[in-house]
């Protein structure tokens, strides 16, 4: 496998208005809400860097000025005029980003460092054509409302309602020519999931470890109590 299969190119999705994060995003990005002291964008990066992901992208619509003033230039940044959806901005995104398959990580979810390593399962478990995603189970999640989003099988594909039941954790893995059939405007990223799952072409790889997502203040301090200091 060569290095560019081994360590794909990270699209982070930090373009939501982060509503639901009120006030704090009143005069914050989300992303760049901290997290015991640390920026949430650099906690998720700091989780690819670990497993040696080196190339990262991030789409930016609300205060894109500051998450460009953050990165000083050291992060591309596909500034959306209009918001183009999870689906949407990967797309506009996808001229930025040179591996394929590329990894797609939202930048409210992560994992403490060091924790577990399962990026470089998904890149494993991974063929041209599917899509493979970080599965969560819900005993191991904070800041998460619903009981699960998919069940895991044991053979780690994803189905409707056979395995375990598992979160969606915020990590995609999946090839470019996906986005060939897909708008040019909004749409949502879980309409390539619901489409492999349909083909029987969605995979998971469960996390080893807690998983903390924070999307709202509650969330926030949840997670930084229960973070290893």
């Amino acid at each position: 496998m060569t290095d560019q299969a081994r360590f794909p190119d990270v699209m982070l999705l930090a373009a939501g208005l982060g509503t639901r994060m009120r006030p704090l995003t009143e005069t914050t990005p989300k992303p760049l809400i901290e997290v015991a002291g640390i920026p949430m964008i650099e906690r998720v990066m700091a989780n690819a860097r670990a497993e040696g992901a080196k190339r990262f992208a991030s789409n930016a619509h609300y205060r894109a000025d500051q998450i460009l003033a953050h990165f000083g230039g050291l992060l591309k940044v596909s500034r959306e005029d209009e918001l183009l959806g999870t689906g949407g901005g990967i797309k506009r995104a996808l001229p930025m980003l040179h591996s394929d398959p590329i990894l797609v990580m939202n930048t409210d979810a992560f994992w403490p460092a060091g924790s577990d390593a399962p990026i470089t399962r998904m890149v494993a478990r991974y063929e041209p054509g599917a899509i493979v995603l970080l599965c969560v189970h819900p005993r191991d999640a904070t800041g998460f409302g619903r009981s699960h989003d998919f069940c895991l099988s044991p053979r780690g594909e994803i189905t409707r309602d056979y395995g375990a039941p598992v979160i969606y954790g915020g990590v995609a893995l999946l090839g470019k020519a996906l986005f060939d059939t897909t708008p040019d405007g909004p749409f949502s990223l879980t309409d390539l999931f619901e489409t492999a799952l349909e083909r029987e072409a969605l995979f998971g790889v469960a996390l080893d470890a807690p998983w903390f997502h924070v999307g709202d203040p509650q969330a926030l301090a949840e997670t930084e109590r229960l973070l290893p200091k």
